[in-house]
């Protein structure tokens, strides 16, 4: 397994507010006009899931697997090329801010591990970016 750890971002809200929208894949529908749409097709989620269609990798879906409050989200890959687990990190830094690291690990083979790592870090790091910048009130 690879590990793969985005920078730690500081999110201008309380712990609480980041954990609560982010361990509820239904308030994806705040950001969804966020999505960019030439790079991610069909984007659907629930309660629980979250699912995107992303050329040329295929279909990703993921589920909350487990839900730590208010400190972390962890997901699990149901149905995506290679498997991996992903997890949301949010620590409290004062009352009313926070910062937060989202961390992959990936199931890659040795083979594919030096076409694959740049862009996966690369995509989490977006990912992190685009969490950071939520209005989570």
């Amino acid at each position: 397994m690879s590990k793969f750890e985005s920078s730690i971002k500081q999110i201008p809200y309380p712990q609480a507010a980041v954990y609560r929208n982010v361990s509820d894949l239904d308030n994806l529908e705040r950001v969804r006009n966020l999505v960019p749409a030439d790079k991610v097709k069909d984007f659907r989620f629930d309660h629980d899931t979250v699912s995107v269609s992303v050329p040329p990798v295929g279909e990703i879906r993921l589920r909350i697997v487990g839900r730590e409050e208010p400190k972390c989200v962890k997901f699990e890959t149901e149905q995506s090329p290679m498997h991996f687990n992903l997890w949301i990190q949010v620590l409290p830094v004062t009352e009313n801010s926070s910062k937060m690291k989202v961390t992959v690990e990936a199931d890659i083979p040795l083979m594919l591990r030096p076409m694959v790592s740049g862009p996966l870090k690369e995509g989490l790091e977006k990912i992190a970016d685009a969490l950071a910048t939520v209005p989570y009130e």
